[in-house]
């Protein structure tokens, strides 16, 4: 074992690009090509969501953004910062730049999605007028993490994680540029632990090779042999029992959903203890199985999809510890309802056909009426409204001309949907195979 005492700052950090030239892996961003790419070196940036798993390259890019067009550089936090240190960051860059300059400040939020609405209310005029150019940095699906007012004033870019290509590159450069690597004599003989490991995590895949080579013999003419063996030795010893962004992480959740889909209940709760023992986010699970009730259950019981929107309603209000029973009744309930993936089925075949027939006209029947013209020209005019008919139901045609008659819903075989079958057989025993 090796008694040198590392450089005090990450291997990670030792090495993060400072240009466009440096950085790697993104190339629909910021290759030659990249959407992001012109913006940048024109210095014309606008307010943006970098979107991302973990180690992917956001707060290295949001850096360089800066550099490259030049602008003041602002930097919080969401996990230790409040609407006060949002303003006074604010004020600083209004002084610094914004009104005063051509080019207003970049004030870069790192993990966005953990603030509350009234700390991101509290950027709301600072983003409009224009004081400061917005880069929030988030693991989370802005959709669901940040408000509808903030989120459409920023460009949203998706960063995605590592390829194997990438994260071998991202190796062989920390070798050879990093000052401390470049005095060593390192033989990869194997990498594919390395690359397991990091689960596409650019940050993780460092901090994994540095924990190798520091653990291992590193006078100067000792060769540092790294194996997959013995990586696996290393980490074993110095990692928790369950990655929140790793391959297990995905793994895990994997297994929990299908726990729930294929109906055990024992299954599930012990995937759903893993996931809580190792402290995965209360509503990453919920919103799994949110998604879950809808694809999988669906009409043979439509009250799990009010279940699991409830439960992800209250573990959003209640969290850890407590959350824990609400996320066990769910996945029990799950588990034990019967199943069906026809509105699943159902959607992709009708998007499909969307794809393969492009913007088919509304029939004339079907079309709104408001003007006096849309009248004369009979939009509407052999519309039947089906209140008017017995059982309030009267044959016509939904669909475009081109594909009359074709069927996408097909009922499962679950006693709820059964009873759909049944109904939609007496309304359409004329039109539709049911």
């Amino acid at each position: 074992m090796s008694n040198f005492t590392p450089m005090e700052a990450p291997l990670a950090e030792r090495i993060r690009p400072k240009s466009l030239e440096e950085y790697i892996s993104q190339s629909h961003l910021v290759g030659e090509k990249g959407s992001l790419t012109l913006q940048i070196k024109q210095g014309i940036i606008p307010s943006l969501i970098l979107w991302g798993p973990p180690g992917t390259g956001k707060t290295t890019l949001a850096q360089i953004i800066a550099t490259t067009s030049n602008r003041p550089f602002y930097e919080l936090s969401a996990i230790n910062s409040g609407v006060k240190d949002v303003r006074e960051v604010i004020d600083k860059a209004k002084q610094s730049g914004g009104l005063f300059t051509a080019k207003n400040p970049i004030l870069f939020i790192d993990e966005i999605h953990r603030f509350s609405k009234s700390q991101q209310d509290s950027l709301l005029a600072a983003v409009e007028k224009g004081w400061v150019t917005l880069i929030g940095a988030t693991t989370e699906n802005p959709s669901f993490e940040v408000i509808p007012a903030l989120l459409s004033r920023c460009q949203v870019y998706i960063l995605n994680a590592f390829s194997k290509e990438d994260l071998e590159n991202l190796l062989e450069r920390a070798m050879k540029t990093d000052t401390f690597l470049k005095t060593k004599k390192i033989e990869l003989r194997e990498s594919e632990a390395l690359l397991r490991l990091s689960g596409g995590d650019g940050r993780k895949l460092l901090n994994i090779f540095e924990l190798v080579i520091n653990a291992s013999d590193t006078t100067a003419t000792a060769t540092i042999e790294i194996t997959n063996e013995k990586v696996m030795q290393l980490v074993q010893k110095n990692t928790v029992l369950y990655d929140k962004t790793g391959e297990q992480h995905y793994d895990i959740v994997s297994a929990f959903i299908k726990s729930i889909r294929g109906s055990d209940p024992n299954g599930a709760v012990y995937w759903l203890a893993r996931m809580i023992e190792g402290g995965e986010d209360v509503k990453f699970i919920a919103r799994r199985m949110l998604i879950l009730a809808s694809e999988d259950i669906g009409n043979a019981n439509p009250t799990a999809l009010i279940m699991a929107n409830n439960t992800f309603q209250a573990v959003t209000t209640i969290g850890y510890p407590e959350s824990r029973i609400i996320l066990s009744q769910c996945a029990i309930y799950l588990a034990t309802s019967a199943k069906s993936n026809a509105s699943y089925l159902a959607i992709g075949k009708a998007q499909q056909m969307v794809k393969q027939t492009g913007d088919l006209a509304v029939p004339i029947h079907l079309r709104n009426a408001p003007t006096k013209l849309m009248k004369e020209l009979g939009y509407g005019e052999e519309y039947k409204y089906s209140h008017d008919y017995a059982n309030n139901f009267a044959e016509q045609e939904f669909l475009p001309n081109e594909i009359t008659a074709t069927k996408f819903f097909e009922p499962g075989e679950n006693a709820r949907e059964k009873e759909l079958r049944h109904f939609l057989k007496n309304r359409w025993r004329d039109k539709y195979d049911y």
